[in-house]
Parts: structure tokens; C-alpha cells; sequence
């Protein structure tokens, strides 16, 4: 006869109705988010393998020309949080679909700016109009997918982000190499129009979708009910920081590798971002990871991963950058899956807020790690953004140290407070 905790776990089971591996919906779903991803990031990082193209066109400095990928990050940033408010009203889809509409027409117009001001603007609404889909989507994950399930479907999110980080990024370079800049950032158009429509034909409608209130006062109360909680804090922190590192050296690795002793074309360049494909594998093996190591021990291992590619991208051999940006990706997409999915698992309410909280932060590194790690590269060359990314992964480190001494205090309180109830002196009283 099966235990009566055996029958509640299968009524459980029966009654959660939300998606998981094997259950119908669940790839449709995976395969949706995955083309979103590669859309969101072709679109965002569209100009940053250009850099160097549209610096020799306009006639402008590493650090101007950085701002097309930086006003971009900025305004999504700023926008993200606003517009999750949408998602809470108007639901997780309909946001979503908006965005990516709105983001890939804006990228149609990108390749007919007529000077760096012109597209710098363009590039910053369509930053805005990116920002609806990466919250809504973390929320989305957090209502429909099993929590169980849910870091391993967020790492294949975020592998699509990384997929579509290197798509992009190729495509743009071997077409830049042929045809121009302009040409590039057309073409990184349609494959987002693709990947647009493809997500919204697969894309299960939302079954665990309650509407929220659009009211100042609530998402107020939302905002300041996840800054007060140090666990959130600290991983928007986290995930601020790794994007500083990320940001700063895909910004100006291109002008790295066009000077000597590397000296590569464009198209060579483009392709170096190959390396995108090792974020694919980590940012969807965080599950395991979390799983083997706990969220504390994932994050020291790819702090640890990401240090020692600053250090090997130091070396003036084209073998050993390489290795080197393969370890900082793998460190990047595996510390950024852990911290995002532990932010949906973390916020008990207010998913969407507390997922945008944590994507503002995470673009805002992103735009200082471009505009400071092109600062740096111009005054002190590949050395000054080494040492700016291992600043920000010596913050990652003290933030998690200070998670793991605060939790163990906590384990400790706990645990003396437990022996205190359940002394004999405590009993007789």
C-alpha cells in the first residue's frame, strides 16, 4: 500500500499543471524563449564587433564609438524596470511580443543613420525597446516551468542570448568584411525578424498568469520590498559586476585584434566570437552545477574561470587570447545563469520586478563595462581593461564570501536558538 505522503506527492504532482522536461509544451516553450534570446542579443550587441568599421568611417575615438553598444545597454537598462510593471498588467506575452516587434523595426532603420549621433539615438530606442522581453521572460520561466526545472529552462534562455551574442557578431563581421557596416547591421535585421516570428508562433499562451495592478503605490512597495533584501541585493550585484568584466572586453577586443601583432580582418574578428558557443554549454550546465556545487560554490567556480581568462588574455599570442575569452565566457554565462535563476527562485512576489531589478543592474555593467573598458584600453592599452575586469571579479568574489559567512551565521543562530528551546531547563519552565 503506497504511504500517505507518497499519495499527496502524486496529487501534487497531478495538480501542478506548470512545464517541465517531458511534459507537453515544454520545448515549444524552450525552443520560443531560445529564438527570443538570439534576437535580443544579435539585436543589442549588433555594433560591437563594428567598433572598429564605424570609428574608421565617422572618424571617431574607441570610446565614442563604443556608446553605439553602450546607449543601447543604458536605455535598456533604465526602461526594464517600467515596463515589467506592463508585464504584471497586460501579461508576460503580449509584452514580449511587443518588444521584440518594436526592437527589430528600430533595427531596420539602424544601416540608414547618417552620423554617430543619429545612430547612437537609434541604437538607444531600441535598447528600450528590448528591455520589455528580458524580465517578462525570467518571470514568465518563474510562473510556467517547475521549480525544479527552472535554472536548467532559464540556461537555455540564456544560451540563446549567447547563441544570438555570437550569430550576431559573426554574421555582422564577414558582412562588414564584404559589404560594410551598414550591410551588417541589416542583415542582424532580418535574423531578428526571424527569430521574432519563430518565437511568436511557438510560444505556449500563459496558464498561471495573474494580472497585477499598474498603480505607482504597488510597484513602489514591490521595488522597495526586493532592495531591502540583501540576498537580491547582493545578486543584482553579482550580476552587475560580471557584466562589467563581459562588457569591457567583447567592447574592445575588435580593436585589440585589428592592431598588431594580430592585425586580423574583419571577418576574422567577427568569427573569433565563436567562442560564444562555450557561454551556450555553461549558461545551460548551471543547473548541474548548482546541483553538484550549491549556488555559492557554482559562483566561486566561475569567478575562478573568469580570472583566469583576464590573466591568459594577457599573453601577445593569438592561441592564448582565445583560450583566454573562452574562459571569461564560460565564466560569464555560467555565473550569470546561476545569479538570475537564483533571483526568480529568491522573490516570493513581484517576480517581474525583482527579475528587472536584477536585468537594470546587469545592463548597467554592462554599459559602464563598455564605455570604462574602452576608457581603459585607451590610456593604458589590453592590460587597463584586464585590470578593470579583474576589479569587478575580486567584487564578485567579496560579495560571495560575505553570502557564505552571513549564511553560516545564520545556521549558526539557528541552530543555538534551536538548543536553547529544547534544554531541560527550558522544558521544566
Amino acid at each position: 500500500m503506497p504511504s500517505a505522503s507518497t499519495k499527496a506527492a502524486a496529487t501534487d504532482a497531478v495538480a501542478d499543471t506548470r512545464l517541465s522536461p517531458g511534459r507537453p509544451g515544454h520545448r515549444r516553450m524552450s525552443f520560443a524563449l531560445f529564438a527570443a534570446g538570439v534576437a535580443a542579443f544579435a539585436l543589442l550587441y549588433s555594433t560591437q564587433a563594428l567598433l572598429p568599421a564605424v570609428s574608421a568611417d565617422f572618424g571617431v575615438s574607441a570610446s565614442a564609438a563604443s556608446w553605439t553598444v553602450s546607449a543601447a545597454t543604458g536605455a535598456l537598462a533604465l526602461c526594464v524596470l517600467p515596463l515589467s510593471a506592463l508585464s504584471e498588467r497586460f501579461g508576460r506575452r503580449a509584452l514580449m511580443t511587443a518588444s521584440l516587434a518594436v526592437a527589430v523595426a528600430v533595427g531596420l532603420l539602424v544601416p540608414f543613420a547618417p552620423d554617430l549621433t543619429w545612430l547612437v539615438a537609434l541604437r538607444a530606442v531600441q535598447g528600450a525597446a528590448l528591455a520589455g522581453l528580458p524580465a517578462s521572460a525570467m518571470a514568465y520561466l518563474a510562473e510556467e516551468v517547475r521549480p525544479k526545472a527552472l535554472i536548467a529552462t532559464i540556461g537555455l534562455f540564456v544560451a540563446g542570448n549567447s547563441i544570438g551574442g555570437m550569430s550576431g557578431r559573426i554574421v555582422t563581421g564577414w558582412a562588414a568584411q564584404l559589404w560594410g557596416w551598414r550591410a551588417a547591421l541589416a542583415a542582424v535585421g532580418v535574423l531578428a525578424l526571424v527569430c521574432a516570428v519563430v518565437f511568436r508562433l511557438l510560444l505556449p499562451r500563459a496558464r498561471h498568469f495573474t494580472a497585477g495592478s499598474l498603480r505607482p503605490r504597488a510597484l513602489a512597495r514591490n521595488v522597495r520590498t526586493h532592495l531591502s533584501d540583501p540576498l537580491l541585493m547582493r545578486l543584482y550585484a553579482i550580476g552587475a559586476l560580471f557584466m562589467t568584466v563581459f562588457g569591457a572586453v567583447y567592447t574592445v577586443i575588435g580593436y585589440r585584434l585589428v592592431e598588431a601583432p594580430f592585425s586580423l580582418p574583419q571577418g576574422v574578428i567577427g568569427s573569433v566570437f565563436l567562442v560564444y558557443l562555450v557561454g551556450t554549454v555553461s549558461s545551460a550546465a548551471a543547473g548541474r552545477l548548482v546541483g553538484r556545487l550549491g549556488r555559492r560554490g557554482a559562483l566561486y567556480l566561475a569567478v575562478t574561470t573568469t580570472a583566469a581568462g583576464l590573466l591568459l588574455s594577457l599573453a601577445d599570442t593569438l592561441t592564448a587570447v582565445l583560450a583566454g575569452l573562452v574562459l571569461i565566457t564560460a565564466g560569464f554565462f555560467a555565473g550569470h545563469a546561476v545569479a538570475s535563476s537564483s533571483v526568480s527562485r529568491t522573490a516570493k512576489t513581484g517576480r517581474a520586478q525583482a527579475s528587472a531589478l536584477y536585468q537594470s543592474a546587469y545592463y548597467l555593467g554592462s554599459s559602464a563595462g563598455g564605455t570604462l573598458g574602452a576608457v581603459a584600453f585607451h590610456s593604458g592599452g589590453w592590460a587597463g581593461t584586464v585590470l578593470l575586469g579583474l576589479v569587478a571579479v575580486l567584487g564578485v568574489v567579496s560579495l560571495t564570501l560575505y553570502g557564505t559567512h552571513a549564511a553560516r551565521v545564520r545556521e549558526r543562530t539557528s541552530r543555538e536558538m534551536y538548543n536553547h528551546a529544547a534544554s531541560p531547563s527550558v522544558l521544566r519552565a
